[in-house]
């Protein structure tokens, strides 16, 4: 499973391709360089490089790529397992169509929720920078003669961001627009999914910092349920810390009419729990029995599938996940 990271290996920072890889899990601060990387099927990790990685994604058989950026207390190993879980669900509908490629960001799972957050909040708006970076290289190699013209990279680009990694990528995108842009992001992302999103619900309105997640993307969709327990401990910590915002998870946006035109929401309330028991969170691969996909993971892979969130109907913007 190919991976990038931003959290600081044993040993050098210094990239070296082919070199073993392994995480400096007691280091839980954002590395400013990003590494480009390899987990084999025994669990080692060895490092591959940007451009060797680049040139493997192009080469690969499979027809997208799903970048996934993980939530918050969430160490290497647990992403592994999801992002391994997901590829199987994928693997399960066709052969060769998406390939999921985990984006760990440093985060920490030993402490107390309330204060594991706030450190988890540091360090997703920490890795923006490198993180950016990552996609800087990507934009470079594509335009660059190491890309053949004559044999350009097809594969379509996929996000989905689950929990605090909403948050990382939505400072990624404003860092890469800040520094690196001129124009505004460009279009890269085929489809966004944004699942129990560990943001403001206001966030991804025209005029808020979420916006960009829209101008990068073809389609947005926003996965939400009101009973999360994950997303109720969050709103905790910001209580306590005086910040008095709503989740976007727990309601999808704030106001439907003030966001752009590609955002969808999806009401997960009636499956969450049943799925992720008992804090409904997690609610986006397996459906009631571990491997078996379950309809939000169902609703995922066909917009993967069709680029379209609502075939059926081209102006429709949401709607509820029941069981039958």
């Amino acid at each position: 499973m190919l991976f990038i990271t931003n959290r600081f290996p044993k040993g050098s920072i210094q990239t070296r391709a082919g070199r073993n890889f392994e995480f400096d899990l007691r280091n839980n601060a954002p590395s400013n360089s990003v590494f480009f990387c390899e987990r084999n099927d025994d669990g080692s990790l060895v490092e591959v490089g940007g451009l060797n990685f680049l040139s493997r994604l192009k080469a690969s058989d499979y027809r997208q790529i799903l970048l996934y950026i993980h939530g918050f207390s969430n160490l290497p190993e647990d992403v592994f397992a999801a992002a391994t879980e997901f590829q199987a669900l994928c693997n399960g509908k066709d052969t060769g169509e998406v390939l999921v490629v985990p984006v760990i960001w440093p985060c920490d799972n030993d402490l107390g929720i309330v204060q594991d957050y706030w450190d988890d909040q540091k360090s997703a708006d920490g890795s923006a920078l490198s993180l950016s970076r990552a996609l800087c290289r990507f934009l470079e190699w594509r335009e660059s003669s190491r890309n053949d013209p004559g044999d350009p990279c097809l594969k379509r680009i996929n996000v989905l961001a689950h929990s605090m990694g909403n948050r990382v990528l939505r400072e990624t995108l404003a860092t890469w627009e800040r520094y690196d842009l001129t124009d505004g992001v460009p279009l890269i992302f085929r489809n966004t999914f944004l699942v129990a999103a560990d943001i403001e619900n206001e966030s991804i309105h025209r005029n808020e910092r979420g916006k960009l997640i829209a101008d990068a993307s073809r389609n947005v969709v926003v996965y939400f349920a009101s009973d999360d327990l994950a997303l109720r401990a969050s709103k905790a910590a910001n209580l306590k810390n005086k910040i008095a915002s709503r989740r976007l998870g727990h309601t999808g946006p704030e106001n439907m009419d003030l966001t752009p035109k590609n955002v969808y929401v999806v009401d997960c309330d009636d499956v969450n729990n049943a799925y992720d028991n008992p804090k409904g969170h997690s609610y986006f691969r397996s459906g009631r029995i571990h491997g078996q996909p379950g309809l939000v993971f169902e609703h995922i892979y066909g917009c993967l599938k069709s680029g379209r969130v609502f075939p059926e109907d081209e102006t429709r913007r949401s709607t509820i996940i029941r069981e039958a």
